[in-house]
């Protein structure tokens, strides 16, 4: 397996897949290393020659925030929304979705399972 920004990519995938392996290359930037590196075709990872490697570890390491650089700033940038008492950051320390949507029906993958509460049920026939 060929090593890339620290995280084994697969060899037997297509170059342009195996990137996304890497947290915080999708498929855009995938195409956009491979091009920077003059990487044509799309081979996979096996078939790479082991300067087109030496050029991906290069621009990986250069010009991207990736793995461990990248979630260390997602989680600044929702802790500092926490310590301001912004909205965002509330909602974030509830579990709770952070931008808007509706979270009396749905929401069931933030919120977890459901839990049953007493007198929740409607009655049929009062208003």
């Amino acid at each position: 397996m060929a090593r890339v920004a620290g995280i084994d990519i697969p060899d037997n995938k297509r170059v342009e897949v195996a990137l996304r392996r890497i947290y915080g290359i999708g498929p855009v930037n995938a195409l956009k290393i491979l091009e920077d590196a003059g990487v044509s075709g799309n081979p996979r990872v096996k078939d790479l020659a082991e300067h087109d490697l030496d050029r991906i570890r290069e621009i990986v390491d250069k010009q991207y925030k990736v793995e461990g650089d990248l979630r260390r700033d997602v989680n600044m940038n929702i802790r500092r929304l926490m310590d301001i008492g912004a909205y965002r950051g509330s909602r974030h320390r509830q579990g709770l979705p952070a931008r808007g949507q509706r979270t009396r029906t749905n929401a069931r993958t933030k919120r977890g399972e459901r839990k049953t509460v007493a007198g929740r049920r409607r009655t049929v026939g009062k208003k």
